[in-house]
């Protein structure tokens, strides 16, 4: 396949990933980056889509900035970013070969994809009767040392790969109930560690005199579709039932995983 081929198909995957993060509220890096690992690399993917993550998140913070819960955005930095140290010196310093990382992305993003067909069309939720008491959770304190190990495995794929949103999410329902909360405050975090591996890739060389004009041109034409996928999603979102993009996203997902695994193998 040529270049330009390549290229092309680059940004339709960022195009029709961020319409589907436009109308679900997540997956787009998600859904983008195996299918852009085979298309332009792991390392171009990894630089494009964590500015670009950037990017919507921006717009996101400045429309629900009242809904931020500044505690949560603390505590997520901070112990993901433990996590992303982690990825860092994996990726970068402990010579673990490349199908083998693919492999760990292709198992998270399916273990995500099953978790959400579980929350979104099998999970029953508990009635609660009216004046009754809500039961002692014995279990609370392993369930919040679970979550903050949820978190640290979260910042190490993200460190990894720009794609730790999946197990994010997951501790984010546990923890934020109203939908601007929720979006606002992950979008915040999102700014502050994709900001973190940005400032990382530049230190680690991402950017040299010979690819940085590259870069530039290929972030000028992704930028555009972002913007033009966020109009387009936004649209959609008022005229179609939620339920069934959810369904859409998740075969997606099931797709871009097994796509990569397929690539790791050698297959194409």
């Amino acid at each position: 396949m040529s270049n330009e081929a390549r290229y092309t198909l680059f940004f339709v995957v960022i195009f029709f990933a961020n319409i589907i993060q436009a109308i679900t509220g997540f997956a787009g890096t998600t859904l983008a980056m195996p299918f852009s690992i085979i298309l332009v690399g792991g390392e171009e993917a990894r630089v494009i889509l964590n500015i670009l993550g950037i990017v919507s998140s921006i717009g996101v913070v400045i429309l629900n900035r009242k809904s931020i819960v500044w505690k949560e955005v603390l505590k997520i930095c901070l112990v993901m970013g433990v996590g992303m140290a982690i990825g860092f010196v994996i990726i970068h310093f402990a010579n673990v070969p490349k199908q083998i990382l693919y492999f760990i992305l292709a198992g998270v993003i399916l273990l995500f994809a099953a978790i959400g067909v579980y929350n979104t069309f099998f999970k029953k939720e508990k009635e609660r009767i009216e004046g009754e008491e809500e039961p002692v959770d014995k279990y609370a304190t392993i369930r919040e040392i679970g979550l903050i190990l949820l978190l640290v495995a979260a910042g190490v794929v993200h460190g990894m790969f720009v794609c730790g949103g999946p197990l994010l999410i997951i501790y984010a329902t546990k923890k934020l109930s109203g939908r601007d909360e929720f979006r606002a405050t992950l979008s915040m975090a999102w700014i502050v560690l994709n900001t973190v591996n940005l400032v990382r890739d530049i230190i680690a060389g991402a950017f040299t005199p010979e690819n940085v004009g590259h870069l530039m041109i290929v972030l000028a034409i992704a930028l555009s579709t972002l913007l033009i996928a966020i109009l387009v999603g936004n649209f959609v979102a008022k005229k179609m039932n939620k339920k069934v993009f959810m369904i859409v996203t998740y075969i997606l997902m099931v797709i871009s995983a097994v796509s990569l695994i397929l690539n790791a193998c050698g297959v194409f």
